[in-house]
């Protein structure tokens, strides 16, 4: 799987773009501020329907555009194909395409390129809260699990609108009438939900362990624990004792969620913890330690994808190796010999020798593409 071309117009601080890209590593150079992250998000939003910065789309619009054109050539599964997403700066809805065709929905589009992205901020996820880590495991799977993706978006609408009802019941009591129906599906959803993160988590361990144990010389073994609704003993169990376990859960919250207006019972209160042997990164990690177990979570990642689909998703690492020092660098760059690689930085001068540079400079692409831009 690889990007082989990309044009942008009215994206972010791109007035147009075009550029083509070599098949192993793209290194995207310049200052701050000039759009090389913007490349990277262009790239993301198209494998996954939506920014990893924002979730307000107007925002990706030039300033002063009246719309947003994404479009890249790809060759995934055997053969080349176009994935495009147009945004406007109005009410009007996105529109998705697929090799020239108007797609009704985003799931059409899911699967079709997949990328791993890694950015400073992931360096220090596993010391963030809970939100943080499910939401990189959510980035994971709905990429790999089309049907994975429709239960995270049901179970979301549902649960805010859970959320409303139990918010304004104390005005409207009437409310309450319907609260029965929301748990029934949001159990249905709930219980696919957990089934895929257990299952992903302990692929996930299996590679990161093994990573891990290369980076730290096999001094220190890196191992995952799941934490879900408290009622389900086994998180891979099938889906309809999982099911039943959740709506056990809900049953006994009611009254606590009826008195406090909130919303206390389903998976969107997960999370994952990670231990070196038996001490929590979270309350114990050094920040060298948090940063290699972060890693080689990444990189088991794009394992995980390798394994599913066989084909070696695009990688994304957004100025991610200015954080690391020289040993964990070399570490990172020795695990990138295959697949198609995008790397963002300020300074070249330790990796030109590892394929294309396209150098960033005032919003203006030179070294391999062509752009027009400026903030």
């Amino acid at each position: 799987m690889r990007i082989e071309a990309l044009h942008l117009t009215g994206f972010r601080n791109y007035r147009a773009f075009y550029s083509e890209f070599s098949p192993s590593v793209n290194l995207i150079c310049g200052d701050n501020a000039q759009g090389k992250t913007n490349l990277l998000e262009s790239i993301c939003y198209l494998s996954q329907t939506h920014s990893f910065r924002t979730r307000k789309e107007l925002e990706l619009v030039r300033f002063g555009a009246d719309y947003a054109d994404m479009e890249a050539k790809i060759f995934s599964d055997g053969r080349e194909q176009i994935l495009r997403a147009v945004l406007f700066s109005g009410k009007r809805p996105r529109q998705l395409f697929l090799n020239g065709v108007k797609q009704k929905n985003a799931q059409s589009l899911k699967g079709v390129l997949t990328t791993v992205l890694f950015c400073p901020e992931d360096l220090l996820v596993l010391k963030k809260g809970a939100a943080e880590r499910r939401r990189m495991i959510d980035a994971a799977l709905c990429q790999l699990r089309p049907r994975y993706d429709r239960a995270v978006e049901e179970y979301t609408r549902l649960y805010n609108q859970k959320s409303a009802i139990l918010r304004d019941h104390f005005e409207r009591p009437d409310l309450m009438e319907v609260l029965p129906e929301f748990n029934e599906r949001m159990a249905v959803a709930g219980a696919l939900i957990v089934s895929g993160r257990a299952k992903y988590l302990r692929e996930l361990e299996r590679y990161a362990s093994q990573f891990h144990s290369r980076f730290s010389g096999g001094t220190e073994e890196l191992r995952i624990e799941y934490r879900t609704v408290s009622t389900i003993d086994d998180p891979y169990a099938p889906t309809k004792r999982l099911y039943e376990q959740i709506r056990e859960h809900q049953q006994l919250h009611a009254r606590a969620e009826a008195e406090s207006g909130q919303c206390l019972s389903g998976p969107h209160k997960d999370d994952f913890e990670v231990f070196l042997g038996d001490r929590s990164i979270k309350v114990y990690g050094s920040q060298g330690q948090t940063r290699t177990a972060a890693i080689s979570m990444k990189l088991a990642e794009r394992e995980i994808f390798h394994a599913d689909t066989g084909e070696m998703p695009v990688l994304l690492l957004d100025d991610v190796l200015s954080e690391l020092d020289a040993g964990r660098q070399d570490f990172v760059l020795n695990q990138i010999k295959t697949g198609q690689v995008f790397i963002t930085c300020c300074d070249k001068t330790r990796l030109t020798e590892l394929g294309q540079t396209l150098m960033i400079e005032d919003g203006v692409l030179l070294g391999g593409g062509q752009a027009e831009g400026g903030v």
